[in-house]
C-alpha cells in the first residue's frame, strides 16, 4: 500500500472514531437548584455516578430564589430546574410553556420540616400575633409563601394583614438576627441552623398541620426541551429513581453529598432530617397546590394536570 493510500485510510479511520465518540458523548444538562436538602436525589445522582451511568453530564447550578427558576428555563441558561409546584403553576397560568418532568420530594407529617421560625426574643406566640409583622419567605408565590398564607387562613387570620418579604434561605439567619423580619418560613437545613445558632426558635411545625404526601418540590423544563430530549428525559428520571433508592439506604453518604451543595456547618449536617424523596408525580400530589392557590386567588380557572406534567 502506497503512502497516499495509507494516509487516506488513516484519515478515514480517524473520522469514524471521532464520529463514534461524538455519538457516545454524554448529554449536557445544567440543573438549577435552590440550596435545600429536598433535591438530595440530584446531589446523589451527580456525586455517586447515576447521571453518568445513564449518559448524562449534569452540572448543578445554585439559584437562590425559586422564583428565578422559570426565567432561567425560558432563557435556556438551565435546562432543568428544581421548582416549587406553586411557582410552576403560576408560570404556566401566566403563559410560560413549562412542564413538570419528575418529582423531588413529598410532604411528611412525621417530619419537623418546614417550620415557622421567630426571633428568640420575639413576643409572637399565637397566629394573631403575626398581624402587622414582617415574615421572610424564600420566594413570593413560592411553596412556603403559599403554605404560610394557608396556615394563617386556617387559624382565622387575614394574611393580607401580614407583610411578606422575599429572603433567600442562606440569608434568613442574618436578616432575622438584624430585625428586618420578625419571622421566617424556613426549610432544613437552614431551619436547624437558625435554631442551633440561637437566633431563632421554631414556633410552628407546619408539617404537622398539612396533609401528608403532596408534592413539595419538582423538577421542570420547558415543554420544547422535553419534547426534543425524550431519551435524556427518560434517563434523567431513571437516574433520579436509582439515586433516591440509594439515598434511603445510605444516609451517611447522602448527608455528605448534600453537604457539597448545601453549605451548612457540620453539626447541622450531621443531624439533618432526610426528605421524603419521590420521583413520580400524581394528580393528587398537585391538586393540593391547585386548591390552595385558587383559594388565594393566585390564578383564574383550574390548571389541567395532564397539560402541566410531561409524559
Amino acid at each position: 500500500m502506497n503512502t497516499v493510500k495509507k494516509f487516506t485510510l488513516f484519515c478515514a479511520m480517524f473520522m469514524v472514531q471521532s464520529l463514534f465518540h461524538l455519538a457516545q458523548a454524554d448529554t449536557k444538562i445544567v440543573l438549577g437548584y435552590t440550596g435545600i436538602s429536598d433535591f438530595a436525589a440530584a446531589y446523589v445522582a451527580r456525586e455517586e455516578g447515576f447521571f453518568k451511568k445513564y449518559g448524562l453530564d449534569v452540572e448543578l447550578q445554585l439559584i437562590t430564589l425559586t422564583s428565578n427558576i422559570p426565567p432561567s428555563l425560558q432563557s435556556d441558561s438551565i435546562q432543568i430546574g428544581g421548582i416549587a409546584p406553586s411557582v410552576l403553576l403560576q408560570a404556566a397560568a401566566g403563559g410560560l410553556d413549562l412542564t413538570a418532568i419528575a418529582g423531588a420530594s413529598l410532604s411528611d407529617n412525621s417530619s419537623a420540616n418546614p417550620g415557622i421560625v421567630v426571633k428568640s426574643t420575639s413576643a409572637i406566640r399565637t397566629p394573631q400575633d403575626f398581624i402587622g409583622r414582617k415574615i421572610g419567605v424564600p420566594g413570593l408565590g413560592g411553596a412556603l409563601h403559599v403554605l404560610m398564607r394557608r396556615w394563617l387562613t386556617l387559624k382565622g387570620v387575614d394574611y393580607r394583614k401580614v407583610t411578606f418579604i422575599e429572603v433567600p434561605f442562606p440569608q434568613m439567619n442574618d436578616v432575622l438576627k438584624g430585625g428586618s423580619i420578625d419571622a421566617a418560613v424556613v426549610a432544613d437545613p437552614f431551619m436547624s441552623r437558625i435554631a442551633q445558632s440561637g437566633v431563632g426558635t421554631v414556633l410552628v411545625n407546619l408539617s404537622k398541620e398539612l396533609p401528608d404526601g403532596f408534592s413539595v418540590l419538582l423538577y421542570a423544563s420547558t415543554r420544547e426541551w422535553a419534547k426534543k430530549n425524550q431519551v435524556a428525559l427518560d434517563n434523567f428520571r431513571k437516574a433520579l429513581t436509582e439515586a433516591a433508592s440509594f439515598a434511603e439506604k445510605n444516609l451517611q453518604v447522602t448527608r455528605a453529598d448534600i453537604g457539597k451543595y448545601v453549605k451548612v456547618p457540620p453539626s447541622v449536617l450531621a443531624t439533618l432530617p432526610m426528605p421524603r424523596l419521590a420521583t413520580d408525580i400524581s394528580s393528587d400530589q398537585l391538586n393540593f397546590w391547585i386548591n390552595a392557590m385558587q383559594q388565594q386567588e393566585m390564578f383564574k380557572g383550574r390548571p389541567n394536570f395532564f397539560t402541566i406534567v410531561a409524559k
